[in-house]
């Protein structure tokens, strides 16, 4: 039996927001079965990981409760999903996550320096029950049913420097950490005034990001010859860990962003609570499974924070 799990000890990181600019402390401690992944603001409100409180999909994944915002959460959700971990508190004391260098490598890091341990409750796959898509003719995400998680992606961008790139990768632990995680975020140099005038890319540096002048990258070399595809699977491994339970599907995509993976995740939410409800339609039950609600954010995790 597959159970879920969390990190043995808190841990600590501090650093920078990407588009805030602005110092933050992150504090990581683990959390009791079925709690999920809760952001926990300066303020005290608590934020769960889902679907429904994505409130902003700008350059970043951010997540709301009650006007309350935690932003850029997409790489710390990257690497918890692709290091199988289900529950987990963060606590932080600005309104962005660090942008550490950029990539899931460094929250990766932390995540294993805390330990990974099981917890006694089993993990609830969510399988995707018939192909769903999202977007145009020119930026779209298709997911299918699948006997794993695949992601199988194409970046197709006129710059010289990004040009067509595509991947495809089975999403394990060991595929994660060392194909994925590493891929920084990237950003083009023309874009700058403007994103910081709206209140964007105000940390961004050489440091934290790839970043793109007329013709070539900036930064001293890449990672990987297709590090931009790679990023573009990182960030939706972390949009679409917002679903809560580990995903069984193979997603296709291509030309994709923030806002497009949520709208993919949350029609994955969609298509399963109908399915959901059909099956206890036809066995004549009632009511709303406690692991669905807790899924959510509002089961027995919350009273024990």
């Amino acid at each position: 039996m597959d159970l879920q799990q969390t990190i043995r000890t808190p841990v600590v990181m501090n650093g920078i927001g990407l588009h805030s600019g602005l110092p933050v402390r992150m504090q990581i401690s683990p959390a009791v079965p079925d709690t999920g992944i809760l952001f926990r603001a300066p303020d005290g409100t608590v934020i769960p990981a889902s679907p429904d409180h994505v409130v902003d999909t700008r350059s970043a994944t951010t997540v709301g409760a009650f006007g309350v915002k935690v932003r850029s959460i997409e790489h710390l959700m990257a690497a918890a999903t692709g290091l199988g971990i289900d529950n987990l508190i963060v606590d932080v004391d600005a309104e962005e996550l660090p942008a550490a260098d950029g990539s899931a490598k460094p929250f990766v890091a932390l995540l294993r320096s805390a330990g990974v341990v099981a917890l006694p409750a089993p993990r609830q796959p969510l399988q995707i029950p018939e192909p769903i898509r999202v977007g145009d003719d020119s930026r779209w995400l298709e997911a299918t049913p699948s006997e794993g998680f695949r992601i199988s992606y194409t970046l197709d961008n006129h710059h010289p420097a990004i040009g067509l790139q595509v991947a495809s990768v089975d999403v394990t632990e060991s595929n994660f950490v060392e194909e994925i995680a590493a891929a920084r975020t990237y950003g083009f140099l023309k874009d700058v005034p403007m994103m910081r005038q709206n209140g964007l890319a105000r940390g961004g540096s050489l440091d934290n990001a790839v970043v793109v002048g007329k013709r070539i990258v900036l930064n001293e070399s890449l990672r990987f010859t297709n590090e931009f595809v790679r990023h573009k699977i990182l960030d939706l491994i972390g949009d679409l860990g917002v679903l809560g339970r580990p995903l069984v599907g193979h997603v296709v995509g291509k030309n994709a962003g923030h806002t497009l993976n949520h709208q993919l995740a949350a029609a994955i939410q969609r298509a399963c609570s109908a399915r959901r409800a059909a099956a206890r339609s036809r066995n004549g039950a009632s009511g709303r499974p406690r692991e669905s609600a807790a899924r959510e954010g509002y089961g027995p995790g919350i009273a024990a924070l």
